[in-house]
């Protein structure tokens, strides 16, 4: 439901949408894990538990390079606005590459990958973190993004055992 709501509202405001797939993994990799999002992309996913993306941990990422590979990546398609969907790693990680952006985009022009007119365009990361994770760990907020889904579907399962068990006039653990 958040990659659902990240990406219409980025269609209402006129904008051109990705979604990188595998996280950060994808962002790193690059290629055809960041994609164009499209209306169809999101439709029929608002039932769906985890994400429809996919999510990786991402050992690059944490050094320099890793993050030097995914701001080039990002800046090859103009992309200057995240939405970051995790818990601590992944919003933490999200600060560092906001705080080391400018940095990262002058190396990149250092190292004659950018030029300097797409590092002026470029020169500032917008970030939205949304906290997802089914622990509800994380402080700020009262319920974090699918925590409801998890508490949901474990009580389906144990109405559904609960039915099993009296059928069978037993009694389960």
């Amino acid at each position: 439901a958040a990659v659902r709501a990240c990406v219409r509202m980025g269609f209402y405001l006129g904008c051109k949408v990705f979604l990188i797939k595998e996280g950060y993994q994808g962002m790193v990799d690059g290629g055809e894990n960041i994609v164009e999002a499209t209306w169809s992309a999101v439709s029929g996913i608002m039932q769906m538990g985890g994400t429809v993306i996919g999510s990786a941990r991402c050992k690059e990422f944490r050094t320099r390079e890793g993050r030097l590979r995914a701001a080039y990546n990002l800046v090859a398609r103009n992309i200057t606005n995240l939405c970051v969907i995790g818990g601590d790693g992944s919003l933490t990680g999200a600060n560092l590459f906001r705080q080391e952006w400018e940095d990262l985009l002058q190396e990149l022009v250092d190292n004659g990958q950018l030029t300097e007119e797409t590092r002026e365009n470029c020169r500032q990361l917008n970030i939205v973190g949304m906290v997802g994770s089914i622990d509800n760990d994380f402080c700020g907020t009262d319920m974090t993004i699918g925590t409801d889904t998890a508490l949901h579907r474990i009580l389906e399962i144990v109405d559904a055992i609960s039915t099993t068990a009296a059928s069978h006039q037993r009694a389960f653990v």
